[in-house]
């Protein structure tokens, strides 16, 4: 009969070796004996509340910090992909972000209460003074701007004769020449007109009225008033005795200069002048004593 062999098992528990009888010899109390030894072993201290707190508050703020980059990054992406949209530059490498353009400014309304008032002549006459000037009122938009204006004209001494009704102002320019012999202040209406837009003269057309210089000096009709085209640059009144006076424009008066050197030739010289907020140009010229008008052409 062969010796039974014996088989050893040891266990290590807790940094202990012992002895481990092996699984078919172990009962029950030997199980609670080995629980026993390694408890005995454990040294149990503080639960570490604080660096537990530490560290859930550290994972907090590593999920905030996480959650914050991630936010970033789809802004930023948004924004990338919301200028991906719009212009790239000019095509010189420019990749400046394009902006949208300030609106242009709105352009001013009508001054439908006041109007322009333009000197266009003066001068001298049996040594009093006479000055011609030109009152124009800008076009009204709307009925209610033309009812204004309409008001305003007539508070001026000045009203057309073909307005039946406040609407007929409505997109038309109104002037009115003025005549003043003598006095100042004295200026009355002798000559009236409207521009509808768009409308002007051309080529040689002359627009021209001819009265008396001074009030009341009835068949002596030595005053000329007329509108020419802008780019006229001479006008001819024929007198009927036969003589001529010419009137230049500003820039042929001023040799092709600028308008702003004849300027300073004042309303005592014939000139054909802009009027302000016309279409046209301006001229008046006056006959000698003794003659009066016979015609006026554009000859330059």
């Amino acid at each position: 009969m062969s010796a039974k062999q014996e088989t050893n098992h040891y266990m290590t528990i807790d940094g202990l070796t012992v002895h481990d009888p092996g699984d078919s010899e172990r009962t029950p109390s030997d199980v609670a004996l080995l629980l026993a030894d390694a408890a005995d072993g454990v040294v149990v201290g503080t639960a570490p509340y604080a660096s537990v707190l530490r560290g859930g508050r550290r994972r907090r703020a590593r999920r905030w910090a996480a959650a914050s980059a991630t936010a970033l990054a789809l802004a930023a992406s948004a924004g990338t992909l919301a200028v991906a949209g719009l212009p790239a530059g000019n095509g010189s490498g420019d990749t400046s972000v394009a902006t949208n353009p300030a609106p242009p400014p709105t352009p001013p309304g009508p001054d439908v209460r006041t109007p322009s008032r333009t000197l266009l002549a003066s001068g001298t006459d049996h040594g009093e003074r006479w000055r011609v000037l030109v009152d124009l009122w800008d076009a009204p938009r709307s009925e209610h701007q033309a009812a204004t204006e309409l008001a305003a004209m007539r508070s001026f001494g000045q009203q057309p004769a073909d307005v039946d009704d406040a609407a007929d102002l409505v997109g038309r320019s109104t002037y009115f020449v003025l005549r003043e012999y003598g006095e100042a202040g004295t200026a009355r209406v002798v000559s009236e007109g409207a521009f509808t837009d768009g409308e002007s003269s051309s080529g040689e057309d002359v627009e021209a009225v001819a009265l008396p210089l001074k009030p009341g000096d009835q068949g002596a009709e030595r005053l000329v008033v007329g509108r020419v085209d802008m780019d006229a640059r001479q006008v001819t009144c024929t007198w009927k005795d036969g003589t001529t006076t010419e009137v230049p424009s500003f820039f042929e008066a001023a040799g092709g200069d600028s308008p702003t050197k004849s300027a300073d030739m004042g309303s005592e010289n014939p000139l054909i002048r802009g009027v302000d907020g016309s279409p046209e140009a301006w001229f008046a010229c006056v006959a000698p004593e003794g003659t009066a008008f016979k015609s006026v052409a554009v000859t330059k």
